[in-house]
């Protein structure tokens, strides 16, 4: 069950919404976000719901059978809209393209970037400053100082940036420079890095883990809302398998299946989903037609001197093709309301 209180709440308004709370056998636990105060109560004692929706201190309460309470869709009539600032939104029933390389090399490599974004209409450019690579050997991005830089020249040109965060130590030398946090798949139930990320007022996208059920990465966004920040994106970039032709089994099923499960944004990452350059585009636009609310994927002015994931990055034409496409399907989409819009 979720209560919602009504805005501005004193402490002594909220004991008594959980003193009612607990004398009907469930435990409550109190949340505050930028959007508002809720208790999250948990138990199995069956009451008339009216007793809490009565209360003169509760806007609103709300039944919410799913363990993941706070980014179910069954409490939430408007689905959540993440703003990056100038304009620049994620939300659904729009489609947002984010677009760079898997890591952040040199001034001239984003300086290449983000005028090919400006020139494709792109507004978000992703990228790792931070890499968490499998060999200690490879490259491992460059750090803090490689940010500022990158930060700097995408203010220029109002390009937004999207980036990794690895661990809780990085996020707040890194507040400054980003306008949206990334939890990769190695990270996804990293709960301490998620807990602390509640606690940062500013978006998050959080990546499917290698191996994780949709439940858990619904479970990881609760983690981060449950401790304060509302600002979530779920991303889908597949799911290690058996087969080896392709990176990961991109699961084109997860996008209508987390819309219907939760009201927060659905990202699909065609890069990593596949991670075989010449099938990039054909998986993204799947994942456009199946309703995904943005695309993230990766570009590099030479994919084959990138110091990383060079097997599945798009040179700058076809990058250009796919925003193209996705743009247009999109609006395909759209007229076959496919799904339903809001």
């Amino acid at each position: 069950m979720i209560i919602e209180l009504i805005e501005g709440a004193t402490e002594e308004q909220r004991d008594e919404v959980a003193k009612l709370v607990k004398g009907l056998g469930y435990k409550p636990t109190y949340v505050q976000t930028q959007r508002g105060e809720y208790f999250v109560a948990i138990g199995k004692a069956d009451f008339d719901i009216r007793v809490v929706g009565h209360h003169p201190h509760v806007r609103d309460v709300y039944r919410v059978s799913d363990a993941y309470k706070l980014v179910s869709r069954k409490w939430k009539a408007k689905p959540t809209r993440i703003s990056l600032g100038d304009g620049v939104e994620v939300r659904e029933g729009g489609l947002s393209l984010m677009a760079g390389p898997c890591s952040i090399e040199s001034e001239e490599q984003v300086r290449a970037i983000v005028g090919h974004l400006s020139q494709c209409g792109v507004q978000i450019m992703r990228g790792g400053a931070f890499k968490p690579r499998t060999s200690p050997y490879a490259f491992r991005g460059l750090g803090l100082d490689g940010l500022k830089m990158w930060h700097q020249v995408a203010k220029e040109h109002n390009i937004k940036i999207v980036t990794e965060v690895m661990e809780i130590s990085q996020i707040e030398p890194m507040y400054e420079y980003v306008d949206m946090y990334q939890v990769g798949a190695r990270n996804t139930q990293n709960y301490s890095l998620l807990h602390e990320l509640g606690n940062v007022d500013k978006p998050v996208l959080i990546k499917r883990g290698i191996s994780g059920t949709l439940d858990e990465l619904l479970q990881s966004a609760e983690y981060i809302f449950a401790n304060g920040n509302e600002k979530l994106l779920l991303c889908e970039r597949g799911v290690r398998t058996y087969e080896s032709s392709y990176r990961n089994m991109l699961d084109i099923n997860a996008i209508p299946t987390l819309k219907e499960k939760s009201h927060l944004p659905v990202i699909i990452d065609p890069s990593h989903g596949i991670g075989v350059r010449q099938h990039v585009k054909s998986v993204a636009l799947a994942g456009v037609i199946a309703g995904a609310d943005g695309v993230i994927f990766e570009t590099h002015p030479e994919p084959e001197r990138a110091f990383s994931d060079a097997q599945q990055t798009l040179n700058f034409d076809e990058s250009k093709s796919l925003v193209e496409r996705a743009r247009a399907v999109f609006e395909l989409r759209k007229s076959f309301d496919l799904p339903a819009e809001s």
